[in-house]
């Protein structure tokens, strides 16, 4: 087993290999100098969503949400408590798809809120609709092993 994973910074996109080690305690990117792992929910262009879902070597969970979508709205602390419970286990990310259609298309998203979990370059499950913290926790620690 690697003592290190690769994660995209959702700052400027760039791939990091960082200890397994350094992951609660402050890791860096090595381009921009943000922190990669912080507890937070990161907001990611295309590019970034794109880099950080094939590249990822840590569990990212990404809700992909629009502003005029109420249920999206009512979420977003939920999903911001599930960050916090799960930080250096796993990431989490939104994509705003009204700012970026292509990848409603691409993923043929359907309807929102929708949270799609990714390891390691793959799509390994979708959970439609509102949920609570401990529901979105629950489905992430169900689906990958969280360190």
């Amino acid at each position: 087993m690697s003592d290190a994973v690769k994660l995209a910074c959702s700052t400027c996109g760039q791939m990091n290999r960082v200890p397994l080690s350094k992951l609660k305690d402050g890791a860096k990117c090595g381009s921009c100098g943000d922190a990669l792992v912080t507890g937070k929910v990161a907001e990611l262009d295309l590019a970034t969503h794109d880099k950080s879902t094939r590249g990822d070597e840590l569990p990212l969970l990404v809700d992909y949400w629009a502003p005029w979508c109420g249920p999206c709205r009512m979420m977003a602390p939920e999903f911001a408590k599930a960050a916090k419970a799960l930080e250096g286990r796993a990431r989490f990310a939104k994509i705003n798809t009204q700012d970026h259609p292509k990848v409603s298309d691409r993923l043929r998203i359907q309807g929102i809120p929708l949270l799609i979990l990714w390891h390691k370059g793959r799509e390994i499950a979708r959970l439609p609709g509102a949920r609570p913290a401990a529901e979105i926790q629950a489905f992430v620690e169900s689906k990958v092993k969280t360190r």
